[in-house]
């Protein structure tokens, strides 16, 4: 082809292509139709059920054009209006996440300048907002200047990043697998172990170690294992404990966990995703010791009310960091003699990322930490309140919660386990406000989890009267026939 033929092509081509590069009269309108449409989301929040669950229509892609209106109203009724809405104050099931408003306008001023945050010599303001955030986290937690982390995209890959670090400072590798000892808890994530599994110590020993009733890690019980593992030749590493569990926000004994695993020399890390942020908060004390650990992870989509999507990790071993994660090539070497703590990517799985600090960053700087540790506060009132609230009504409810999820259960007297089930069934198919499920020590439970920052007391009562709604039901069913 020759360059006549050439630019013949590319002015066909540029008409085409100049679409994606939309003119401003156009911007401004189409960001007037998306302001319109979260406004209007956001004020009908408190109209529209917790839950729904309906057959999903057609969202295949195909070449063709469609208006913007169009596309914003199939999206409503098949992404924002089924399942679980996870923006409402009524979303009280599982861990809910977030959706601060400040994140959002982050979210889309990062996606249109598009910065690449991974690496400093890239974006130098971008990981230095990233390394600022961390650098909070730190103070928050009492972690050491010295001490390294980054931003995740949640408590997942936080984990791959701690357990790593944890498995290349032990050498845990070839035959030294099998002999070697991780001890946790029957209440620790499902992620924990997902992530052993991911990096290669499927095979090493799990203690489950014995926890009181209160579900909290017994220390003693712990020690004793261990000098039990030791004395039998094995290789005790790592102690794994929760601070927040999600079955029951429960905290493990943090303090005294610190002293085992400093008197045998182990690993100690700490799954804080979920409650990390009451350290903020009247049960700080709870927290003692967590400044001890070796590694933590945190959720700011959690208990720091952002949207879906950013996680934390923070490791006091630098040098076990960058052993797992630091590669380089040679089309990164004009960013090559940086310092390496000041890039994101040398200590994380992920070159290529979202820029997650800013979504955390500007919530804070907008609106100061004071609203967010009101929300905390909140939240441990709410649980409170709803727990005397199903006591009234004949609940039995499980012990003092240390957080803001709880469980219960009526103590239907045949086939408890079926009926609360069958209650279960009931509040779905109601969805005014969306709770979840467990099982604890054996027995089918419903749990709630009061963490959005929209949930009020109103969302609670709403709650508990949909419950009253349910049980009249499964009281009525269960009735034998005249």
């Amino acid at each position: 082809m020759n360059i006549q033929a050439i630019l013949k092509e590319l002015n066909k081509f540029a008409i085409s292509s100049r679409e994606l590069d939309i003119e401003e009269t156009e911007r401004v309108e189409l960001l007037r139709q998306v302001a319109d449409y979260t406004s209007t989301f956001i004020v009908g929040l408190n109209k529209v059920k917790g839950f729904s669950q309906n057959e999903v229509g057609d969202l295949s892609i195909k070449n063709g054009k469609h208006s913007l209106h169009q596309l914003l109203s199939q999206y409503q009724a098949e992404v924002a209006e089924n399942g679980i809405n996870a923006a409402s104050p009524k979303h009280l099931g599982y861990i809910p996440g977030g959706g601060v408003f400040a994140s959002a306008l982050a979210d889309f001023i990062v996606a249109v300048t598009n910065p690449f945050s991974s690496a400093y010599y890239a974006s130098p303001g971008a990981a230095a907002m990233e390394n600022e955030v961390v650098k909070w986290l730190k103070s928050v937690f009492l972690f050491p200047d010295s001490a390294v982390g980054c931003l995740t995209s949640g408590g997942s890959v936080s984990t791959l990043i701690a357990l790593t670090a944890a498995r290349d400072k032990f050498k845990i590798k070839n035959d030294k697998i099998f002999s070697s000892v991780v001890y946790l808890s029957q209440q620790v994530h499902h992620s924990t172990q997902k992530a052993l599994r991911i990096i290669g110590l499927e095979d090493v020993i799990v203690r489950y170690v014995p926890i009181d009733e209160q579900h909290r890690i017994v220390p003693g019980a712990l020690n004793e294992q261990i000098e039990k593992d030791t004395a039998d030749g094995l290789n005790p590493f790592l102690i794994i404990a929760t601070a927040g569990t999600t079955d029951t926000g429960t905290v493990d004994p943090l303090h005294d966990i610190a002293d085992v695993a400093m008197n045998h020399k182990l690993w100690f890390h700490v799954d804080a995703a979920y409650g990390g942020f009451f350290i903020l908060t009247s049960k700080k004390d709870l927290f003692k010791g967590i400044e001890r650990t070796d590694s933590l992870i945190i959720d700011p989509h959690k208990s720091l009310f952002l949207p879906y999507g950013v996680g934390a990790v923070l490791v006091k071993d630098s040098d076990a960091v960058l052993h797992s994660h630091y590669y380089t090539a040679n089309y990164m070497q004009d960013g090559h003699n940086e310092e390496l703590l000041k890039s994101p990517a040398n200590i994380s799985p992920e070159l290529t990322k979202h820029f997650r600090g800013f979504r955390v960053w500007l919530p804070l700087q907008l609106h100061g930490i004071e609203p967010f540790i009101s929300c905390l506060e909140e939240k441990l009132l709410l649980v409170q309140y709803f727990r005397l609230k199903l006591s009234e009504m004949g609940f039995c409810v499980g012990p003092e919660p240390d957080l803001s999820v709880s469980y219960f259960w009526y103590p239907f007297s045949s086939n408890p386990d079926e009926k609360n089930r069958q209650l279960m069934d009931e509040i779905h198919k109601d969805g005014s406000v969306f709770l979840s499920s467990s099982v604890i020590d054996g027995r089918f439970v419903i749990r709630i989890a009061i963490l959005a920052f929209r949930t009020k007391k109103e969302t609670v009562d709403e709650a508990v009267e949909m419950i009253e709604r349910c049980l009249k039901n499964c009281l009525f069913e269960s009735l034998p026939p005249q």
